[in-house]
């Protein structure tokens, strides 16, 4: 049978608190996809969710990564099935990703930098 969005979202939660060191309190900054709900965080002491304002695609990388991956691999092609299209978003994300300075491009924002 498989996972419901929220138990997968539930399981990746617990390996981000998991991972999280003993003393330190993780934040894990959301779009407001419905399987995102805050209420998944509630087990967790260590781990706190707070959700991007809607309709602000620029706050979320994760936008940019896949509109790179778009624009520059997946977009306007012809697939010969799911296994194609799923080898290929995996090709994309491989290309994206082999490339430190895209990668922090298109995902590094000057507001997360908590240093002072």
């Amino acid at each position: 049978m498989p996972f419901s969005n929220s138990e997968v979202m539930k399981a990746h939660l617990r390996l981000i608190s998991d991972a999280t060191p003993k003393g330190k309190h993780a934040v894990v900054i959301m779009d407001r996809a419905s399987w995102h709900q805050s209420y998944l965080a509630e087990e967790f002491t260590n781990l706190t969710i707070i959700h991007l304002p809607p309709y602000s695609p620029e706050l979320n990388s994760i936008e940019q990564v896949w509109q790179w991956m778009r624009n520059n691999e997946i977009a306007n092609r012809c697939f010969d099935g799911y296994n194609d299209i799923v080898n290929k978003c995996c090709d994309a994300w491989n290309r994206f990703s082999e490339d430190k300075n895209r990668v922090i491009s298109q995902c590094y924002r000057d507001w997360t930098n908590l240093e002072t």
